[in-house]
């Protein structure tokens, strides 16, 4: 087992508990009511109590013992270094169209780790293949209602998971379903198309074999997405995988979607959803918004674009003046997957009188790509594409393509150092009401 080291406070919320009390960031907790927490879902859990002993080690080191006394589940206010204080449980697959192992060599250390842990799956929603989890594991998943996670299924069929994910371990995910569902615990699932190994007959064979667990008032799988794999020129030599074409995504877009009518047909519910990428990569237009239910894979790229532009719409009548002064002129950079479907916006934007927004979508030199999600480019594609370009007044930057509470890029260039290196100012936005503000509001 991991060492279990203090919880690193980063962060203390003004006008909480903590903040009265005197947390400080960089204290740490040692044990809530003698007990040391493994991790954030821990920290959660032992907090709940309405009375509380703590072992606290303040920044020089020294120790502290605090009783608190508050309501039952009333948070304490404070945010931690990290989400897990005994380490990241890894990935032990080698499978070859795994992300990590596309990447350059060089970089820092932590781009290189693989995380295959189902507490970051429950608390944030990343996926993991269910292979590495000794039995007192799977015991705490069950005693604490760890539920739904998020698992990476790619195929059911023994031999097929097998090669995809190099581990005889990967044989086993239809027992795994049956342990969730004998335990009335969920799962949101999705499967990573490698053309040529789990698409075609296996495609179709690994959503009926999920389907079949979409049953009771509490479906053991809630639903699928389905994903088409990302290569890039890094990849490792000989990964027998192929790269999907427009034709494949066709293809793959006809098979999905029969199978989602049968669905709908006999449970109500779609279950198994396209990722955008693939309508982008085919060239077709993306599916209505009906057609995505209630969005319940809206973090693997599904629907995303047509919530998008529908959040866009709603806000553009409320927030998008008619004209605004002194006049602007911005960059708003996508990647090249989205330029089409996000002229609307883009339209929409140059109506503001005094406003100029020109949109540049960029393909991924840095990764080798031709067709390039925003999400993907880096630094690197920025200054390859941008230099010397006129920018306007500065760049709307889509937070999408930082790292997560980060203003660093994918190849870990900061975005204080594409500003310079661009003589410009550079406007990170998320969501639709930044996007506007940010071409609106004054900087």
């Amino acid at each position: 087992m991991s060492t279990i080291r203090p919880a690193k406070i980063t962060k203390v919320l003004p006008d909480s508990i903590a903040a009265e009390i005197g947390f400080e960031a960089g204290d740490a907790i040692v044990a809530i009511n003698g007990m040391r927490p493994r991790d954030l879902i821990d920290y959660q859990f032992l907090c709940a109590d309405e009375v509380l002993e703590l072992e606290v080690l303040d920044a020089a080191g020294k120790s502290h013992q605090i009783e608190i006394e508050k309501d039952y589940d009333e948070d304490l206010g404070l945010e931690f270094e990290t989400a897990l204080f005994d380490g990241l449980i890894q990935c032990n697959n080698r499978c070859p169209f795994c992300f990590i192992d596309q990447q350059p060599p060089g970089k820092r250390s932590s781009l290189y780790l693989k995380d295959d842990d189902y507490r970051l799956s429950f608390l944030y929603g990343s996926y993991l293949t269910l292979t590495n989890l000794p039995e007192r594991e799977w015991q705490r998943i069950e005693q604490m209602r760890l539920s739904p996670l998020f698992v990476s299924v790619h195929a059911t069929e023994p031999e097929v998971r097998i090669r995809l994910l190099k581990n005889p371990r990967a044989g086993e995910i239809l027992e795994q379903m049956k342990w969730f569902q004998e335990r009335r615990l969920q799962i949101h699932a999705q499967v990573v198309v490698c053309p040529g190994i789990n698409d075609g007959k296996h495609l179709e064979q690994t959503l009926r074999d999920l389907a079949s667990f979409y049953t009771g008032e509490l479906p053991a799988v809630a639903s699928v997405a389905v994903v088409p794999v990302g290569l890039t020129r890094f990849r490792p030599d000989k990964d027998e995988l192929t790269p999907v074409t427009p034709e494949k995504a066709q293809e793959v877009i006809y098979r999905v979607r029969s199978l989602s009518q049968q669905f709908r047909q006999q449970f109500g519910s779609g279950f198994a959803w396209l990722a955008d990428e693939w309508f982008l990569i085919a060239g077709e237009e993306l599916p209505s918004e009906a057609e995505y239910e209630e969005y319940p894979q809206i973090d693997n790229g599904v629907g995303s674009i047509r919530l998008f532009l529908k959040q866009f719409a709603e806000s553009a009548t409320k927030l998008l003046p008619p004209k605004i002064y002194p006049k602007r002129k911005l960059t708003w950079v996508v990647g090249n997957a989205v330029e089409k479907a996000f002229q609307p916006i883009l339209k929409s934007l140059n109506a503001v009188d005094g406003l100029e927004v020109n949109m540049r979508a960029l393909s991924s030199d840095y990764w080798g790509q031709k067709i390039s999600v925003t999400g993907l480019l880096t630094g690197h594609d920025l200054l390859l594409n941008l230099d010397e370009q006129d920018l306007g007044d500065g760049i709307l930057l889509p937070k999408v393509m930082l790292k997560h509470g980060e203003l660093v890029l994918l190849d870990d260039m900061s975005i204080d150092e594409v500003a310079r290196r661009l003589n410009t100012n550079i406007l990170p936005i998320a969501g639709v009401e930044e996007l506007i503000n940010s071409c609106i509001v004054d900087f």
